[in-house]
Parts: C-alpha cells; sequence; structure tokens
C-alpha cells in the first residue's frame, strides 16, 4: 500500500503540462479584445460580400493579423494575403488539372511547401501557402469563383484586423524601453560605486571573483534595453500616436548611445583591477583619490541617468551636479607594480567623464 501511495504521489509530476507550451505572462486583456472585435467584424463584413460559404477565411485572418503592434500587424496581412493567393492559385491550378482525390491535397502540400522555398517566401507566407492549399481542396471546389472568394474574404480579414488595431489604442512600448534604459544607467552607476569601495579595502579572490561577475551582469541588461528599444520603435511605426511618443524614444535612445561606451570602461576597470590586484594596493595615495572620484562619477552617472520628468532627487546634497574629476588629481609615484593599473584606471576615469559630460571634442 506504501508503494502504491508513493507512486500515485508521483503521478501528476510525470502527467504535468510541459513548460514549454505556457507562457511566463499573459498578452494584455486589450489584445484578446481586439482580437474577438476584429474576428467578429471579420466576419460580418464577409457574409456581406462573399456568399454560400462560412468566411472562415477572413475570420482567420482577422485573428493572425491582431499583433501586438500596428507594424506587425501591417506585415502579418502582408503574408497572410499572399500566402493565400498563392496557396488558392496553386490549389485551383492542381484541383483542375488532376481533380479532387485525397491523394491530391498531398500533392498540393508538397507543390505548395517547395514553391514557397523556391520563391524564398518568409516564415509566415510559406506556412500560409500550403495551409490555404490544403483547406480549398479539402472542401472540395475547385472552381474560379471560389477561389476568387477566398482570396477576396482573406483580404477582408486582414485589412480589418489591421483597422481595429489601429482604431483601439495602437500599442505603444515606449515606457518598457525607459525602464530598461535607466535602469541600466542606474546598474553601471552601482558598479562603479562598488569598484570605488572596493579599491581602497583588502580583497579575497572570491570577493574578485564576485565583483567581476557582478559588473558583467551589464552585458545582459545591455541586450536587453537594446531589445525594448528596438520593440519601442517598432511599436511606433505606422502608429496614428507616434508624434507624442517619439520625443520620449529618441530620448531614450540618446541616452542608451552615450551608456554603452561606459559599460566598456566599467568592465575594463573592474577587469584590471581584478587581474592586477594585490594586498598592497589599499595602500597606494592615488587608490584613494581614484576611489573618490569613482564614487562622484557614479552620483554624475545617475543625474544623467534618471527620468527626465522627475525631479532631481537630492538637490541639496553637498556633490549635487557636480561632474566628475573637477580637480586636477595629483598622481603620487606608485609602486612599480601598480602604476600599469593606476594608469589605466585614471585613463578610464578620464574618458568615463567625457562621455557623461558629452564632451565630443576629448577622444574617448
Amino acid at each position: 500500500m506504501a508503494r502504491n501511495s508513493s507512486t500515485a504521489r508521483r503521478l501528476p509530476a510525470a502527467i504535468a503540462l510541459p513548460t514549454t507550451i505556457r507562457a511566463t505572462s499573459r498578452a494584455p486583456f486589450l489584445q484578446v479584445v481586439k482580437t474577438a472585435v476584429a474576428m467578429i467584424l471579420a466576419w460580418a463584413a464577409a457574409s456581406l460580400f462573399v456568399h454560400g460559404e462560412l468566411p472562415v477565411f477572413a475570420t482567420i485572418a482577422a485573428l493572425l493579423v491582431v499583433q501586438p503592434s500596428v507594424n506587425q500587424s501591417v506585415g502579418r496581412a502582408i503574408e497572410r494575403s499572399i500566402g493565400v493567393i498563392v496557396g488558392v492559385v496553386v490549389a485551383y491550378l492542381i484541383g483542375l488539372a488532376f481533380g479532387t482525390n485525397s491523394w491530391i491535397v498531398l500533392l498540393a502540400v508538397v507543390v505548395s511547401v517547395l514553391l514557397a522555398w523556391a520563391l524564398k517566401l518568409t516564415p509566415g507566407t510559406a506556412n500560409q501557402v500550403p495551409i490555404t492549399a490544403m483547406l480549398v481542396l479539402a472542401i472540395g471546389a475547385s472552381d474560379p469563383q471560389y477561389a476568387l472568394a477566398r482570396i477576396v474574404e482573406t483580404v477582408i480579414g486582414a485589412a480589418i484586423g489591421v483597422v481595429v488595431n489601429v482604431a483601439i489604442v495602437p500599442p505603444v512600448l515606449t515606457a518598457p524601453a525607459r525602464q530598461a534604459v535607466l535602469a541600466l544607467g542606474t546598474e553601471i552607476a552601482s558598479t562603479l560605486d562598488r569598484l570605488g569601495s572596493a579599491l581602497t579595502t583588502e580583497h579575497t579572490r572570491a570577493d574578485l571573483d564576485a565583483l567581476l561577475i557582478e559588473a558583467r551582469l551589464l552585458r545582459p541588461m545591455e541586450t536587453k534595453a537594446q531589445s525594448a528599444i528596438t520593440a519601442a520603435d517598432e511599436s511606433l511605426s505606422l502608429n496614428p500616436r507616434q508624434r507624442k511618443h517619439r520625443v520620449y524614444l529618441d530620448h531614450d535612445q540618446q541616452l542608451f548611445d552615450r551608456l554603452r561606451p561606459l559599460i566598456n570602461r566599467t568592465l575594463g576597470m573592474t577587469r584590471a583591477y581584478h587581474d592586477h590586484y594585490d594586498d598592497s594596493l589599499a595602500a597606494e595615495p592615488t587608490i584613494h583619490a581614484i576611489a573618490d572620484e569613482l564614487h562622484r562619477a557614479a552620483h554624475d552617472l545617475r543625474l544623467l541617468a534618471r527620468d527626465p520628468d522627475e525631479p532631481v532627487v537630492e538637490p541639496g546634497t553637498e556633490t549635487a551636479g557636480v561632474p566628475v574629476l573637477t580637480a586636477p588629481l595629483t598622481i603620487a609615484t606608485p609602486d612599480p607594480r601598480h602604476w600599469v593599473l593606476i594608469g589605466s584606471l585614471v585613463e578610464d576615469l578620464r574618458r568615463i567623464h567625457v562621455e557623461i559630460a558629452g564632451d565630443d571634442a576629448s577622444t574617448a
């Protein structure tokens, strides 16, 4: 009995649905509503223009065309329409030549796949061609009027899908882009602060490895910010609401372009410290001055990488608005073991100042 009970307890895990068929988050409910509205309107409109058959093609077209952005909707509408046109033509010609036997459906599918490959169609269009050819032949109709009706029906559904996506709050994805870019700037500043604090204390090899690993996390954040900006730009393409939001996206793109070199500088400084560290570094007089400048650079970077719609959080602090490296940095003659590291840190600090201040006259 104990063994049977144990087996019963393990069954749910064994038959659980695989995670690959579930999304990590739901699509916005508005997107679902828009899809439903587009399908209903496509069904109604196609019924007025095309008689004798259920407007299945129009409804499917509307379902597939309503996408997260207007630009994607237009692209999907074109893909769907071209795929249906090619698929209907293939089905009609094969049906006209060979009839409508069951093996003809398989032939039409194979020919459609090869034709889509030969024409170098996009994946969306290439998949639509054999599906349409199979559906048309499976229904059993091969006359020209039926073929033309399916094309007209699909175009109606695709057009309605685009119109609905434009008319009902077309999506704008600038907010996630801004969040990703600002988060990247904040993390670069935090990495500079961590490096500044690390310079003045002794560390174990594990501490240094952890410092470098944390700095390397800037790379995936950079990739995430780039993807968010690309998605935001795509959401504004062909979007009637783009004028207002384009200003915000342009600001975020410019900020991101200024942050990218800082990632290289910050990673380079952290890697140099990691590779050239020894316990006597903390005793170098210049190291403490460099650490102070790193904290100042982090402070000014936070001022740069903040939401322009929000006020400065710390207007009364002593260093508010003070740029990095405002005073000459006096470098005492370092230990021969450290001069390469100190020289590279100072040069990277200079370049960070150039990039934060936006001084194009200086080379970076």
